[in-house]
């Protein structure tokens, strides 16, 4: 079901929903999907709350939810405002988000959403709307809700005590390595949430196992994408990110670079899914390897 209503202060939003799940998007500003959880239960999605209601005015801001950019970071691209209403579209089960684009950079944003039985599935899709190719790569952030722990898995693609490498983290210049919120396991890197440390933290992986996830007081968040093992990725070959500092931790992925030609479009898909009860140690591997690992398989990761 898709239906129109208000929320937290702006008047036009959609919410799609079934028995189990519900998704809200906002067409006042964005493209933003701003609230994501259990049917008639809390919000899986963090944000700022000062900020929600808020539109027009000439400076980028972060609101909350899940937004659309495209890689690499640039200050000259990725936080041009987008503080003024967008197109919505629906068709049968399917809402379209569409961003006009901007006169100077010429790129239009569109996420087309699909609520199923038991899943979300988004499509991310760039338009080159100008006259010059441009590289870029699709980039899907979500901002989950504050106080949980963020988990990518680090894959084994070689027998333990190899003597070659097999994959590669990416550390950004902010990022302390001895950050307390940071756990690196052998098999899965975690960060902590923390409403008191507002030290920015960011890391990135190759993560060809294409999934990343979020544990909050026993409900687990799964966003799963497609990975191209053999595409060129950006920020060093990072296919998944994530970011943290004391007001938010996002959870990011990635698709390949390209050079999107004049009226080429490049697209990036994710699909997420939501598990209650879930019992798990994030500071121990094996907890996650016995507790969380079969809910991501159930995934399709």
């Amino acid at each position: 079901m898709i239906e129109r209503i208000a929320y937290r202060g702006w008047p036009n939003c959609y919410r799609l929903s079934n028995d189990r799940l519900e998704l809200i998007a906002t067409s006042d500003v964005g493209p933003r999907l701003v609230h994501f959880g259990f049917a008639g239960r809390r919000n899986e999605l963090g944000g700022l709350d000062e900020q929600f209601g808020r539109m027009g005015g000439d400076e980028w801001q972060l609101y909350g939810g899940h937004r659309f950019w495209h890689a690499p970071e640039d200050p000259q691209r990725n936080y041009l405002p987008d503080n003024s209403p967008i197109e919505v579209a629906t068709d049968g089960d399917t809402l379209t988000l569409t961003q006009p684009a901007h006169p100077t950079l010429g790129i239009r944003k569109t996420i087309a959403v699909i609520l199923r039985a038991d899943r979300l599935e988004l499509t991310h899709t760039l338009i080159n709307t100008g006259a010059w190719p441009v590289e870029l790569a699709p980039w899907a952030l979500t901002i989950m809700a504050a106080g949980g722990v963020g988990i990518a898995p680090v894959t084994l693609s070689q027998p333990p005590y190899s003597l070659l490498p097999d994959r590669a983290i990416v550390i950004w210049p902010y990022a302390g390595l001895d950050d307390p919120r940071v756990r690196w396991g052998h098999r899965f890197i975690t960060v902590r949430h923390d409403r008191s440390r507002s030290a920015k933290f960011k890391f990135g992986l190759t993560a060809p196992d294409g999934w990343l996830a979020y544990l909050r007081d026993g409900n687990l968040f799964v966003k799963t994408f497609d990975r191209h093992p053999d595409a060129r990725y950006p920020d060093l070959g990072s296919a998944i990110e994530i970011f943290t500092d004391d007001r938010i931790l996002e959870l990011e992925t990635l698709g390949p670079l390209v050079i999107l030609a004049p009226g080429a479009s490049a697209s990036h898909s994710e699909r997420w899914f939501l598990f209650d009860g879930v019992k798990c140690d994030p500071n121990d591997d094996d907890s996650i390897a016995t507790n969380i690992l079969p809910l991501v398989e159930r995934a399709g990761a």
